[in-house]
């Protein structure tokens, strides 16, 4: 049986073989896979990059066999998700990444008035309200610096946020750089979040954060931003004003397009340490499915509390909840 694999296929293989990075080969082995038609007649296709993927995975992860007691190097390409969403954070050097990292979580960068002195990713957690968001910080992506891992573990986040330096007379010449740097990774910086056609391409919601705001007195440097991103939800910020940081924490939890859905078990308080979270528009089953699919598939109804609702008001498996609502549950 033909494979009739599709003409993106082959173009994909030829970027396989030809890429020299562990990191970025085993993403490519990836998406070839999952690009590949299931039918007999790819059966020994799939098994062989299957095979591939796990010898490129051995490799990364300094599982194959030593090399004359070579030290393996730490890999960076993949970050476990905490909280309600993964945020990296992108830019140029002394952009401010590391120094936002700081302000806004536990986590303790290295904060210089130098370039590159963050050299590997570093992930810390920033409250909002009742929730928690993690922060990626990542090392500078320039001319002379970019780590391969940086494309899985933007790839893999959920919301990128491109860190512009407004005290710095090359900013625009820096953040184009970038993000042509990131379309030759086949990652595309956009304003919304967008599936594309070709399963090589990532579109990656962004934000745009023009940091240290206190030294754009005349805003030219926002203006500047604004022509070339045009439609880029776009946050001022600064290290020493607090309501600018308020302002970011409030912008991406806007942007992840996300609302907390409180519980309240049955003759108890409600729970509000730790809600569920959803996409806007979820509805009472996807909420019961988050805590467990079998405790879902036993729900009858639920209870509802919350702006425009009746007290306890009475509703379906496929009623659609709101930010900020309290739910019990009922089997």
């Amino acid at each position: 049986m033909p494979a009739n694999l599709p003409p993106q296929y082959y173009e994909l293989e030829r970027e396989f073989r030809a890429e020299k990075d562990l990191r970025e080969k085993l993403r490519l082995a990836q998406e070839l896979l999952v690009m590949m038609p299931k039918h007999k007649g790819t059966d020994k296709l799939q098994a062989d990059m299957k095979g591939k993927i796990s010898k490129l995975r051995k490799q990364i992860e300094g599982g194959g066999a030593p090399s004359h007691g070579a030290r393996q190097a730490p890999t960076h390409d993949h970050i476990e998700k905490e909280g309600a969403g993964q945020i990296i954070l992108i830019g140029p050097p002394n952009s401010g990444k590391s120094s936002l990292v700081d302000a806004l979580t536990h986590a303790k960068p290295i904060v210089a008035d130098y370039p590159y002195s963050t050299r590997e990713p570093i992930a810390g957690m920033m409250p909002f309200e009742t929730i928690q968001f993690q922060l990626i910080d990542t090392p500078p992506i320039s001319p002379d610096s970019f780590e391969g891992y940086l494309t899985s573990l933007i790839r893999n986040a959920d919301l990128a946020v491109l860190v512009c330096d407004l005290e710095a007379d090359t900013m625009l010449t820096d953040l184009l750089f970038i993000r042509e740097k990131l379309k030759e990774r086949h990652i595309m910086l956009t304003c919304e979040k967008k599936e594309m056609d070709d399963p090589r391409l990532c579109a990656k919601k962004t934000i745009l954060c023009a940091h240290k705001a206190f030294e754009d007195e005349d805003c030219n440097k926002r203006k500047e931003l604004s022509k070339e991103f045009p439609n880029f939800p776009t946050v001022a910020t600064s290290i020493i004003d607090d309501k600018s940081l308020d302002g970011f924490k409030k912008m991406i939890y806007t942007e992840m397009a996300i609302m907390r859905v409180y519980t309240k078990p049955v003759g108890k308080d409600v729970e509000y340490d730790d809600p569920i979270i959803l996409p806007i528009g979820g509805t009472v089953v996807e909420a019961a499915t988050s805590l467990h699919r079998d405790f879902a598939a036993k729900l009858k109804f639920a209870k509802i509390w919350g702006e425009g609702k009746f007290d306890g008001q009475r509703v379906q498996l496929d009623f659609e909840l709101s930010d900020g609502d309290i739910i019990e549950f009922h089997i």
